[in-house]
């Protein structure tokens, strides 16, 4: 996953050469507490330092990259806050919640959103790969039926730019209209993130879902307490011990067989050779006998 957000390398300031896929340009739109308008951040395939106080909203462009490439029950949101707790879900930012209220009969506090069911929200990444001359869009859109419950979303991984304000706009609050749009461009939306996953990972090159993995732990690693464990749960690809070693033990069994055979050839030949030259040399003297 080589450069993927522009921040896997360094970057050499004497080159434009950005090698690898990199994060052009993320978009979202009804996503947390940015609402109403389409909110884009621009990179460029460039390292990107995101700055501001508490509650400005870096972690919830953060949540949403993580959102774009990996499925949400993996996903601890905030965790680039250093949240302990799950505090957000992907319910909260759909909806927008931004405060709590406690009712005074009660006692009881419950969140407030900024948007209720009739409204949807899309986040967007451009990805591109100047080697290669591509461009990759990976999209999903979310709506709720029933704030009570997790929000309804689909998927889409398609080659090209597409945008927000272009794409996924001006269709009402009817998503089967907004489906039907897509498909006419053929453009193919995905129900499910394992379909969507395997379309992206295509796309952008990455052979190993173990490298997503590695993303996800190191969008909020404050500290490696043991680098030996961190190499091994996040960065090596997981494998059966247990049958590499039965074939390493009948491998060298195979070996051991091999050798002893070589060995015992060998012993017989040492038999043999003074045998063979008393055989030559009987021979010799048959032929010098007179008849």
């Amino acid at each position: 996953m080589e450069g993927l957000f522009g921040l896997a390398e360094l970057e050499d300031p004497a080159s434009d050469r950005l090698p690898g896929t990199r994060l052009q340009r993320l978009e979202i739109y009804n996503w947390g507490t940015f609402n109403s308008v389409v909110w884009q951040l621009e990179v460029g395939g460039r390292n990107a330092l995101l700055t501001g106080d508490i509650g400005s909203g870096k972690s919830t462009l953060v949540d949403a990259v993580t959102t774009l490439l990996l499925p949400t029950q993996r996903i601890s949101y905030n965790k680039a806050a250093g949240a302990e707790t799950r505090e957000r879900d992907l319910r909260s930012y759909v909806l927008g919640h931004y405060k709590s209220e406690r009712n005074e009969t009660t006692g009881a506090s419950r969140p407030v959103a900024l948007r209720d069911a009739g409204d949807y929200s899309v986040i967007l990444g451009v990805f591109g790969n100047a080697d290669y001359d591509s461009t990759v869009t990976l999209a999903q859109v979310f709506w709720t039926k029933d704030t009570a419950r997790q929000p309804e979303r689909f998927f889409v991984a398609a080659d090209g730019d597409l945008s927000v304000a272009a794409d996924f706009s001006g269709f009402g609050s009817d998503i089967a209209t907004l489906r039907r749009r897509l498909r006419d461009r053929g453009i193919t939306p995905v129900n499910g993130f394992p379909e969507y996953g395997r379309e992206f990972r295509r796309r952008l090159g990455v052979e190993s879902e173990q490298a997503l993995d590695l993303f996800l732990q190191t969008v909020s690693m404050k500290a490696v307490d043991n680098l030996n464990d961190f190499v091994r749960q996040h960065m090596l690809e997981p494998f059966d011990v247990s049958r590499h070693l039965k074939d390493l033990v009948a491998h060298f069994d195979d070996l051991t067989r091999a050798h002893t055979a070589v060995l015992r050839a060998r012993a017989q030949l040492e038999l043999l050779v003074p045998l063979v030259a008393d055989l030559d040399a009987y021979a010799t003297l048959q032929q010098t006998w007179p008849s």
